[in-house]
């Protein structure tokens, strides 16, 4: 079977699903694959540099977490905005703009010539970076053949771990190796973020029939109909299981931005590492989400085992966070740094946007799964202003890796009474 797309019903409106080839999600996967590179690469890239700005700014670890917190602040609050957004304009079309401001934000970040401008513009492209998620994971699981869901959602989210390894070496390369400026790397991303954006909307379809779902006109029918299906924004907080998973993403994300944040500059000052060293043992928590993250999503896909697989992710993940804080030995630290990345966040996450899809209803799938995020990423709102408070106060970062850790040990608890069976909606 060809990659051509044909229209259900010649007589419907260009929007209403459109009948794909089993290859189609390749193209989806891939396509989304690289959007999280971008998006994170745009992330990753201020924090090895942090005391080169600082010193030109003259601010402290204070005012450095404020950057993240503005940037990952503004991201949230435009979650659910463009989610809805999504659900009735287009999808495509919100990425699109979502990521040609943020190649144009990223662009002028190396231009600002005082801290205040450097957080607007920070801030702006967070916001911008707020179009991705919702629309992007509503367009890939209705893409993506349900057995490969969890699969196909792993492999597009390790294009975080890729962008977060290549934001750190970029960064480390450029800025620490070469001794080039801080806002050469910004200017790097500019104009391949602002490529990829226009081929989202020139590559994929906006709403489509899997093949799964073509092989009766009645399958056919029922997703022209789930489409239609919508709900408020406060029925989604009525579903005891999105509820739980909205907590425990928050907790996993802020834990995970603690270490994005923070880790490189953890490992110059207060474990020694210097230079190129530092993006490379930072790369290591990605690296090692990579085959996690495909690991367990296969294992989840045999399973649908959801509370299994979570209670033995999460209280891995939150010993290696505990431990990174606590080893001095720089050998047992790379290897708390590996096991936190096969068995945290990016482990996690496929597994609870299946859980999400699987208690939404689709025609609000976009609005559900950004709420999700808006949710999760609250955490990474706090993670970085308040582990750089902890820093400053406490002469050490110590802190604010143990209370990441107590906070996974919450989000696991409250996890639990959570059901694998799909509830009705109103439940």
């Amino acid at each position: 079977m060809d990659d051509n797309v044909t229209s259900i019903n010649p007589k419907s409106k260009s929007n209403n699903p459109v009948n794909v080839s089993r290859r189609y999600w390749w193209r989806v996967v891939a396509l989304c694959f690289v959007g999280w590179i971008l998006i994170y690469a745009d992330r990753t890239i201020l924090n090895p540099v942090q005391e080169q700005i600082g010193a030109q700014f003259h601010i402290g670890n204070t005012q450095l977490g404020l950057v993240n917190s503005i940037f990952f602040l503004t991201y949230a609050i435009c979650q659910i905005p463009f989610g809805v957004l999504g659900d009735k304009i287009g999808r495509r079309l919100v990425i699109m703009t979502g990521f040609v401001v943020l190649g144009i934000m990223t662009f002028f970040s190396g231009f600002a010539f005082s801290f205040g401008i450097f957080l607007l513009f920070r801030a702006l492209a967070g916001a911008s970076q707020g179009t991705y998620y919702g629309p992007q994971y509503a367009l890939s699981t209705e893409a993506i053949p349900t057995k490969d869901l969890t699969l196909g959602t792993a492999i597009i989210n390790s294009g975080m771990a890729f962008g977060t390894s290549g934001g750190y070496l970029l960064s480390s390369y450029m800025v620490l190796q070469k001794g080039m400026s801080w806002t050469s790397p910004f200017w790097v991303m500019a104009i391949p973020t602002i490529i990829v954006g226009i081929l989202f909307y020139v590559i994929l379809k906006e709403k489509v029939i899997r093949p799964e779902d073509q092989e009766s006109e009645e399958k056919a029918e029922e997703a022209v109909e789930a489409e239609k299906e919508k709900v408020t924004l406060k029925d989604l907080f009525k579903n005891r299981n999105l509820v739980f998973a909205f907590i425990l993403c928050f907790c996993s994300i802020y834990a995970n931005f603690v270490i994005l944040t923070w880790l490189p500059q953890f490992l110059q000052v207060e474990r020694g590492f210097q230079g190129s060293s530092v993006g490379f043992i930072s790369s290591l928590v990605p690296w090692a989400s990579i085959p996690g993250a495909l690991l367990f999503a296969r294992i989840y896909d045999k399973l649908k085992k959801t509370k299994l697989m979570i209670g033995f992710l999460v209280p891995i993940s939150l010993i290696a966070v505990f431990g990174i804080a606590f080893v001095t030995n720089k050998s047992l630290l790379i290897v708390l740094l590996i096991v936190y990345g096969l068995t945290g966040k990016l482990a996690i996450d496929p597994i609870l946007i299946a859980f999400v899809t699987k208690n939404s209803p689709r025609g609000s799938l976009s609005t559900a799964l950004s709420a999700y995020n808006f949710i999760g990423m609250s955490g990474s709102i706090l993670a970085p202003y308040l582990t750089g408070w902890i820093s400053d106060q406490f002469g050490s970062m110590q802190i604010g890796f143990y209370l990441a850790a107590i906070l996974l040990l919450v989000g696991a608890v409250l996890f639990t009474f959570t059901s694998d069976k799909k509830h009705p909606f109103n439940a």
